[in-house]
């Protein structure tokens, strides 16, 4: 499977825009974080994945995502003493498309992304007037980099 996404920062208008929607609790750390490779635990409110995404080729990479159970992703970040990335994710519609904010917490508290999935690479959609530049092709953006700012 692919994933096509863009990043951007988010200008702090969004809040007004976040205000009433309930977030996703996401904490997530990485077994394995290479530039061509990483292998991520994710446990979003109380379901857990494991992900193994490839590097990035333009802005599409590959990526495989199974459902395992929570009990589990908690223990494989004791056990191997994981750094965990924690952040609140609002999902904001508009005009069809949904866009994924980040709010971070912790050591990168102040920090908020945005995210919209796309079929295609050259995909046309509209942009919200909170979204800020675009850092999709910024690897300090990565959450496999940002996790090493802890």
């Amino acid at each position: 499977m692919f994933e096509i996404e863009r990043k951007y920062l988010v200008k702090k208008d969004v809040y007004s825009v976040i205000d009433e929607i309930k977030p996703h609790q996401i904490t997530q750390a990485y077994l394995v974080n290479e530039k061509s490779k990483s292998v991520r635990i994710r446990i979003m409110d109380d379901v857990a994945f494991l992900t193994i995404k490839s590097d990035l080729i333009g802005i599409t990479r590959k990526e495989y995502e199974y459902e395992i159970p929570v009990n589990e992703a908690f223990s494989l970040i004791e056990s191997f003493g994981l750094k965990t990335l924690n952040k609140k994710r609002y999902k904001v519609d508009f005009n069809s498309k949904t866009w994924e904010i980040d709010v971070f917490d912790e050591n990168l508290d102040g920090l908020v992304l945005a995210e919209i999935e796309l079929q295609s690479e050259d995909e046309k959609f509209d942009v919200p007037e909170w979204i800020g530049l675009e850092v999709t092709l910024n690897p300090e953006y990565l959450n496999a980099n940002l996790i090493n700012r802890l």
